[in-house]
């Protein structure tokens, strides 16, 4: 089929689709998708917001014949593709098309794990004894074995690493409930299918089991599709690297006993072993202090007590892998738990044994720590060659699309990061006419926000107020940093009179729910938030930043990776920090319009994107809103707003 004809005014979509409305832009970018399937180029393509991108590669890649794979940002999107997207473009085009959807292990029920639930302490009491219940009934009528199906579970429950498997604790072809593995199945759907679903944590995953030397999660294809491309290189730096976990060791203590207590139950000593290694991880963890934070390698060298409580945790691990290899043979459980304690051992020496001089060069080693656990980490300062050398073990063709890959209307950055070699490139801008639809306002008065902490965080919301009012709510306010958030939230549930929804006070999807539900509301969210929301209509009608989003110069990777560029003769805050954060910036900023019946205003408070000579960096990459700097033709836009509303 030719696509021009596919996506025009009269053509196929049209004729087959409810409210399809053409658009060139759409059009133009599917012609060049199908060029490249049926080439050997690879492409970048940044499609602005409302271009309808996801069409525009669906289109081709079904009608192309051809094995492709294609990988999003996040299982929700994964979904949304599959049960919506997919479906929709295939009936139309009337083409026959084989499709699965393959997720990560931990997305599916693993039968044995369900039956080894009873065995395990945490699942004695009342709360999760009904839910283990409600598990068993389900997986009795389950095809997929996809948890995602469990909506009316909470996803913050001690019960899901109950009842799914990780990488270490899978028994493989010695399971068993291999006949009845969901994973196992989904895998062989995946290998007998035209187009696969997928997302870049999959990806790299496989990625990384390749560069090992280890067999692959996914089916070889002749064309990858990345949607929601700008992600990918933060995930692909956390599967090149390696990492261990408190939350590891711990659920490998409680797996030894659950199999020990249904298999041996005569070496209570084994017990006491698990026992210690939960001990250590527990005091290391304390060690750390309260809060959740990330920080350098240097910090625990510089600790004593925590190099002491490091090691300490490595000889119980050590001690448990010993008591574990003299049972050898008596259950195949416990031989798997030997294996995945062998495993953990080595992966603890990597990261915190002596780094050799390679490493220094290659890696940067930190920590992170949560509310009950911690993990180490080891990261490629550069995952370019390693990400290329990928590329070359899948020749295949490669399509990187997202709304935000340029940096002023240049994909070098991007590009450079994932090191491809010379790709085509295209870009298009939203077809939405941001001029008439959006107003931009950057305030006059407020400080430099690099030296006045909490007061310029008080002065962001004081001249948001009066925004506020005009808009009458109706707003997200997207904070750069949670302490920042925190102390809006406190002062605007004084002072403000719509109904405030905060992060981390509900479920991400409920809450903003709640917003779209409320009509009035105005929501505070951080990074999380800047990204992958979607409130069309009157209930979003303006977008408030309180500074151009540039990373934490704390975080221990970033600083280090800023390090090794200087070491390279590079200017790191324009070759890395400015392009990261416009991109960033593009994203926060595309939340407000998202539909071409959508009007609203987007506030950016950090004077330094007018008064800094790279700010014209940042003007180059966002849309072309019309700009303002008075309060006054913020407040005339939400009046003739209203007023067209109440007309």
């Amino acid at each position: 089929m030719d696509m021009a004809s596919v996506f025009a005014p009269d053509g196929l979509l049209a004729n087959h689709i409810p409210g399809f409305n053409y658009r060139s832009q759409q059009t133009e970018m599917a012609v060049l998708v199908d060029q490249v399937l049926n080439s050997d180029d690879n492409l970048v393509v940044e499609a602005g917001t409302g271009t309808g991108k996801t069409f525009a590669y669906l289109a081709p890649a079904i009608i192309s014949r051809r094995k492709v794979v294609i990988s999003t940002g996040t299982r929700n999107l994964q979904d949304q593709l599959f049960q919506r997207d997919l479906p929709l473009l295939r009936e139309a085009l009337g083409v026959p098309l084989k499709a699965a959807l393959l997720k990560g292990r931990a997305n599916y029920l693993c039968s044995h794990r369900l039956d080894l639930a009873p065995f395990d302490p945490r699942s004695r009491s009342r709360e999760m004894t009904d839910l283990l219940e409600r598990v068993r009934s389900w997986s009795n009528r389950t095809d997929s074995g996809d948890i995602a199906e469990l909506a009316d579970i909470p996803e913050q429950t001690d019960l899901w690493p109950l009842i799914t498997s990780t990488n270490e604790n899978c028994l493989g072809q010695d399971c068993p409930e291999i006949k009845n593995c969901h994973l196992m199945e989904a895998r062989r759907r995946a290998q007998e299918a035209d187009l696969v679903v997928i997302n870049h944590h999959l990806l790299c995953a496989d990625f990384a089991l390749k560069a090992g030397g280890f067999g692959e999660l996914l089916p070889d294809a002749d064309a990858f599709v990345i949607d929601e491309a700008h992600q990918l290189p933060e995930v692909a730096g956390d599967f090149f690297g390696d990492s261990i976990s408190g939350r590891q060791l711990t659920e490998l203590a409680r797996d030894v006993e659950a199999e020990y207590q249904r298999d041996i139950g005569d070496t209570p000593v084994l017990l006491e072993k698990t026992a210690a290694l939960v001990k250590r991880v527990r005091d290391l963890r304390l060690l750390f202090g309260l809060d959740s934070r990330r920080g350098a390698w240097k910090e625990l060298e510089a600790d004593e007590r925590l190099q002491d409580a490091l090691t300490s945790v490595h000889e119980g691990l050590q001690l448990l892998t010993a008591g574990l290899t003299k049972l050898a043979g008596r259950s195949k459980g416990l031989d798997a738990c030997q294996e995945r304690a062998q495993e953990l051992s080595l992966s603890w020496s990597r990261i915190a044994g002596p780094p050799t001089d390679k490493d220094k060069d290659e890696d940067i080693r930190w920590f992170e720590t949560f509310s009950q656990s911690f993990r180490l980490n080891r990261t490629p300062l550069d995952v370019a060659g390693l990400f290329a050398a990928a590329m070359e073990r899948h020749p295949a063709n490669w399509i990187f699309t997202s709304a935000t890959l340029a940096v002023g209307g240049n994909f070098d950055h991007f590009a450079g990061r994932l090191g491809l070699q010379q790709p085509r490139t295209a870009l298009w801008d939203s077809p939405f006419d941001y001029s008439s639809q959006a107003l931009w306002y950057v305030p006059r008065g407020l400080p430099d926000p690099r030296n006045n902490g909490d007061a310029y965080t008080r002065a962001v919301v004081e001249y948001a107020q009066p925004v506020l009012e005009a808009s009458r709510g109706r707003a997200f306010l997207l904070f750069t940093s949670h302490r920042a958030l925190r102390l809006a939230a406190e002062l605007l549930a004084v002072e403000l009179e719509f109904p405030l929804f905060i992060q981390g006070d509900a479920p991400k999807g409920e809450l903003i729910e709640r917003f779209r539900q409320s009509g009035n509301g105005v929501l505070l969210g951080t990074s999380s938030f800047w990204e992958g929301v979607d409130v069309k209509g009157e209930a979003l009608s303006c977008v408030i930043i309180d500074k151009l989003p540039f990373a934490s110069p704390g975080d221990p990777v970033l600083q280090a990776r800023l390090d090794a560029m200087k070491r390279r003769n590079e200017n790191p805050f324009f070759s890395y920090q400015i392009p990261q954060a416009a991109i960033a910036l593009k994203q926060g900023a595309g939340r407000l319009i998202r539909d071409a019946a959508d009007r609203g205003v987007l506030m950016i408070c950090d004077p330094r994107l007018l008064k800094r000579g790279y700010g014209q960096i940042f003007l180059d990459s966002m849309p072309n809103f019309a700009r303002t700097r008075e309060l006054a033709d913020v407040q005339r836009f939400f009046a003739e707003q209203n007023a067209e509303e109440n007309g």
